[in-house]
């Protein structure tokens, strides 16, 4: 925590010029003493903190009335307590402070003060520290409450909801998104327009729990209604995170499509407010264009392009091409030598393995291509992997019908059908569907011949006699006594051509 906090009141102070003379200045000259005693605190403080805080608790004991050094002086006494978890006397120095809100200092700087104070406490991650730092929220709000200040109530309730979403504390986070809500609505129940900033950073920490929750089906309702407050003028960061929620959504409903459009927004808001969290948004927003299979390089924008050589990303930078470029062996290259990076994401490790399927399966269906038999091992070895995988990349292929092939497990071979005698097979099919009709029409509905001279064969179809009953309907049509048979339209008796002896 910085102490430049302790200067914030200068500006908050108006400038004047006192032209009394020499000797009224002798008469009440500055408190010189309360003020060294306080700059010499702040430079023992780091190497002798106990008798920087005597000294603090001095600087308020000297000050004969409420005002800005007492203030400085219990806000550094306060930090010195908690830090040595002396939390009673934190709790009673604090207490004692938010006294001075009211007429010892002016509005601004003791809101400014204040929450940089619960900041302070908010960054600690000892679970020791928990009891204190409620404590602490609950004295403020108190104290805002007390003094009608409804704008300092909702900021510091708001700040309190986000520790309770870093700590994952949802039970007691659901309870204080709630009261903000009731704080953001009119009597009737409607959302106060006024309020609107107030109400997308609420909405922001509930997309947020949502989010990590799993729960989509409120996610995606309260991230369509955050879209549609147009009353309020919300900082990118607000957006930032709104729209980084609704990509993550998009990516869980498998539309990367909407994904890539919300990550892209929410790494331009991200950049605009200057927050770090833009380098994270902009990896996702590479991963989600490799899962489109796009042609087009993310960072070929003005607004990513910037970020193309930058330290923090090139690991993703050198994947997006390896994977355009269809080169398996520099993407598997790539994510090894970067694992640590790009894995570090939860997010990027539940995804990257559709990456890195879907770059296997490019390069083994151009691998196979000009084969019609080969071996598990062969593309195993080919595309450095393990033979079940590679039967697990064939068996989606087989049943997607991108290929049409059979894997013999036992013998570790596989068959693919080409191209060229499929059709062929689908085209005999067909000429020998319509040839079957053709027989029927010709030979049993017509007067070529009566049906008590004809067989019968197994499927049903009539064949005259003196033709062996052996022949099948299409073997019948592709011998040369077939052309014995045609009937002959006009003729009357029993049909036989004369040309047919039997």
């Amino acid at each position: 925590m910085s102490d430049d906090d302790d200067f914030m009141q200068e500006s908050d102070q108006e400038y004047g010029f006192d032209y009394g003379s020499a000797e009224e200045e002798e008469d009440d000259p500055p408190d010189v003493e309360v003020e060294n005693k306080y700059y010499n605190a702040k430079q023992i403080k780091q190497t002798n903190p106990q008798e920087a805080l005597e000294e603090f608790l001095e600087v308020v004991a000297l000050e004969k009335e409420k005002g800005d050094w007492g203030f400085k002086g219990l806000k550094q006494a306060i930090k010195l307590e908690f830090k040595q978890k002396q939390y009673d006397s934190a709790i009673e120095h604090y207490t004692e402070l938010l006294t001075y809100v009211k007429t010892a200092v002016t509005r601004n700087y003791s809101e400014k003060s204040l929450n940089n104070m619960l900041d302070f406490i908010s960054s600690s991650s000892d679970p020791a520290d928990m009891a204190c730092m409620e404590r602490f929220y609950d004295l403020t709000l108190d104290t805002f409450q007390g003094t009608n200040n409804e704008r300092l109530w909702l900021k510091t309730n708001i700040k309190l909801a986000k520790l309770w979403l870093d700590r994952k504390e949802y039970g007691r986070l659901t309870k204080s998104i709630r009261l903000l809500h009731q704080a953001c609505q009119k009597p009737d129940g409607t959302d106060d327009l006024s309020k609107g900033t107030y109400l997308l950073e609420v909405y922001a920490i509930e997309i947020q729990m949502f989010s990590e929750t799993g729960n989509n089906k409120k996610l995606k309702a309260l991230y369509h209604k955050s879209l549609r407050v147009r009353s309020a003028v919300p900082h990118p960061r607000i957006m930032g995170i709104i729209r980084e929620c609704g990509g993550k959504m998009y990516m869980s409903e498998e539309n990367w499509k909407e994904a890539q459009s919300d990550f892209f927004e929410s790494f331009r808001n991200y950049d605009e407010a200057g927050s770090l969290r833009r380098i994270q948004v902009l990896k996702y927003l590479v991963l989600t264009s490799m899962l489109m299979k796009s042609e087009i390089n993310p960072f070929d924008s003005q607004e990513t392009k910037p970020y193309r050589n930058d330290p923090r990303i090139v690991g993703m930078t050198d994947l997006v091409e390896a994977y355009q470029r269809n080169e398996i062996h520099r993407y598997e290259q790539i994510l090894e030598k970067h694992k640590a990076e790009i894995l570090s994401d939860s997010f990027i490790r539940e995804h990257i393995d559709e990456v890195t399927r879907n770059v296997r399966t490019e390069a083994l269906t151009k691998l196979i291509k000009p084969y019609t038999r080969f071996t598990l091992k062969f593309i195993a070895e080919q595309l450095q992997i393990s033979v079940p995988e590679v039967q697990e990349i064939l068996g989606f292929l087989i049943l997607d019908k991108k290929i049409r092939g059979k894997i013999n497990q036992k013998e570790g071979t596989v068959e693919v059908e080409s191209k060229s005698d499929v059709e062929r097979m689908e085209s005999m099919k067909e000429w020998s569907k319509q040839f079957q009709g053709l027989w029927k029409t010709v030979l049993n509905e017509s007067d070529g011949f009566r049906p008590e001279d004809a067989a019968v064969t197994s499927s049903g179809s009539a064949i005259p006699r003196g033709i062996p009953q052996e022949y099948t309907t299409s073997e019948l049509f592709t011998t040369h006594q077939a052309g014995a048979f045609k009937a002959r339209k006009g003729v009357k008796g029993k049909g036989r051509d004369p040309g047919y002896e039997q």
